[in-house]
């Protein structure tokens, strides 16, 4: 297996959180590199101020696309490429898209499946989902798949091996990771990479103390024990 990326997300319910530039020095300090935020909850000066901080620290940079609606991904995608970020994760209008990212050096990885909602849900049965994700990997330009297992109501340790196994394009699980026992289903699943944001913003995560830094310190430790234990 190649190493497996833990992205934080400073997002709370599928928006930027308030202080997320305050929060940025913790999240470097315990050693995370892959950190993101959604397109929404900040004005875009503020954005853009923390996507230069991100970056300046030697991290990469993710913008998750919440919009469901044509127009609003659009905006969205326009202020990913304004902005300047590594990666654009999620998305579904990836025919609009493709277009607009091309060149641009952006890592694209939109959704595979039905997305409703918001926060978003995956809908549809682990064969379908496959289905989708096939068809985007199999597009120039996509260079990845961001996948809302744990918003499917599916078998979902399943639907990560599924996924993984049928396309040769790196995927990213997404949303609602809160516990081990998920990074476990996560890395064990063959995934390139998995998100947290709210669950470790809440202290969910069992850690040696309070405070953010310790959750994230956690998560890189429940997600290399993870991998030493597949890896065997």
């Amino acid at each position: 297996m190649t190493p497996i990326d833990f992205i934080f997300m400073l997002t709370r319910n599928d928006r930027t959180i308030p202080d997320a530039l305050a929060q940025l020095p913790l999240v470097l300090s315990a050693g995370v590199r892959h950190i993101g935020f959604k397109d929404i909850g900040l004005p875009f000066e503020v954005l853009s101020q923390l996507n230069r901080e991100i970056r300046a620290a030697g991290a990469k940079s993710y913008l998750e696309v919440v919009s469901l609606d044509r127009a609003s991904e659009i905006a969205s995608v326009r202020a990913a490429l304004t902005l300047g970020v590594d990666y654009l994760l999620g998305g579904t209008h990836v025919d609009d898209v493709l277009p607009l990212v091309k060149g641009s050096g952006i890592r694209y990885y939109p959704f595979p499946g039905r997305i409703v909602g918001h926060p978003s849900v995956l809908e549809g049965s682990t064969t379908e989902i496959v289905a989708s994700a096939k068809d985007l990997a199999a597009r120039e330009g996509v260079h990845g798949l961001d996948l809302l297992a744990y918003r499917a109501d599916v078998d979902v340790a399943n639907l990560i091996r599924a996924v993984c196994d049928a396309v040769a394009k790196p995927v990213i699980v997404a949303g609602s990771i809160d516990r081990a026992e998920r990074i476990h289903a996560v890395v064990s699943g063959r995934a390139a990479g998995f998100t947290v944001g709210t669950a470790a913003l809440e202290g969910r995560f069992p850690a040696s103390s309070p405070g953010l830094t310790h959750q994230l310190l956690a998560i890189t430790s429940m997600k290399n024990q993870a991998k030493a234990l597949i890896d065997q």
